[in-house]
């Protein structure tokens, strides 16, 4: 499998590339914004460790770019602890968030867990056991699919998985820990702000008015379900 190194700091660039090919991973490098798009184009890559602060285009401007086609994994990198950076790399499809400095040990840890997902959830080895229906909203783990009202609708690994696994339990309340730990497959620690992330941009996606929610709604305290109706 590829991965993309997206980092203007060359030295890091070079630790990062040493680390994933020890773990015998396939790795591209680009130094600035362009560049990695420009490599994401011609190359097959599977997972993206980018960079927030970068020339020519910076991270979130390269992530957007690319959630308009692909639905890549992508762990975002930074020297900057601040939570709106880590909301505003979630927000525009992130998958995970790392803040520098990070230890080998935990970034390998993190890269090897989004892509058990990506292969897993992904289209690359999709798995799945069938379709999930309440009211208008269809999941098909088969076709990796989600429509609403027969409109497809694009989701990213990570909020495939979060609708996946609450639509299979609909009416039942899943915590905030509850689905990190089995849509990350890790010890959740102030998972918080991450899982309401993706809760809302999946809102976003498929409700009608996010606001006021059908399909996904909040149990204040306790967590989030997928409200059970008979298909439409």
């Amino acid at each position: 499998m590829n991965i993309l190194i997206a980092d203007d700091d060359r030295e890091i660039v070079a630790a990062l590339t040493v680390y994933l090919k020890n773990e015998g991973y396939g790795v591209l490098c680009a130094y600035d914004g362009e560049e990695a798009l420009s490599l994401l184009k011609e190359r097959d890559v599977h997972l993206i460790l980018l960079d927030v602060m970068m020339p020519q285009k910076d991270g979130i401007e390269v992530l957007a770019e690319l959630r308009k086609t692909r639905n890549t994994p992508v762990i975002m990198l930074s020297a900057k602890g601040e939570d709106e950076d880590k909301v505003k790399g979630l927000e525009t499809g992130a998958d995970d968030y790392l803040t520098k400095p990070f230890s080998p040990r935990e970034l390998i840890a993190r890269v090897k867990s989004q892509l058990r997902r990506y292969t897993t959830l992904g289209a690359a080895k999709a798995q799945a056991e069938g379709v999930y229906r309440t009211g208008g909203l269809t999941l098909d783990e088969v076709r990796r699919e989600v429509t609403v009202e027969g409109e497809p609708v694009r989701l990213t690994p990570v909020e495939f998985g979060i609708l996946s696994l609450l639509i299979k339990e609909p009416g039942r309340v899943f915590s905030i820990q509850q689905i990190y730990e089995k849509v990350w497959n890790e010890p959740a620690i102030n998972p918080e702000n991450t899982v309401a992330v993706h809760i809302r941009r999946i809102r976003e996606k498929i409700e009608i008015d996010p606001k006021e929610p059908k399909y996904l709604k909040v149990v204040w305290g306790i967590g989030y379900k997928i409200e059970q109706y008979d298909p439409e």
